[in-house]
């Protein structure tokens, strides 16, 4: 039961922000011939881990889905925004903010942050 995935402005600049800045610390660790991965790699590849399992299945257990009432639906006041985990037990650890919606099996991307 895969769903199609739409984003928000502000969620597509982030993934793409945090992407890029992966993509270059793992250019300068090739570069210097180091082996360990960057925190700006393991945290890309975290969030994109996020995005596949919520696009697959937004009930996943890891990703600890509860609504969340500090943001607004993009489409529908009276709808749930949704706070899936990216990380836990971290110092400001990130999370996709998300909601069902706008047609029948898709969802909505609306932010990806530290924790508020």
């Amino acid at each position: 039961m895969a769903f199609e995935l739409k984003w928000t402005k502000e969620a597509d600049e982030k993934y793409t922000e945090l992407k890029r800045a992966a993509e270059d610390a793992q250019k300068n660790r090739t570069k210097r011939r180091k082996s360990k991965s960057s925190k700006q790699e393991g945290l890309f590849k975290q969030v994109a881990k996020t995005i596949s399992f919520l696009k697959q299945n937004p009930r996943h257990p890891s990703l600890c889905c509860h609504s969340y009432s500090g943001l607004q639906h993009p489409y529908d006041a009276a709808e749930k925004v949704w706070e899936a985990y990216v990380q836990n037990n971290t110092a400001s650890a990130y999370r996709v903010f998300w909601s069902y919606g706008p047609g029948r099996k898709e969802l909505t991307i609306i932010a990806i942050t530290p924790h508020p």
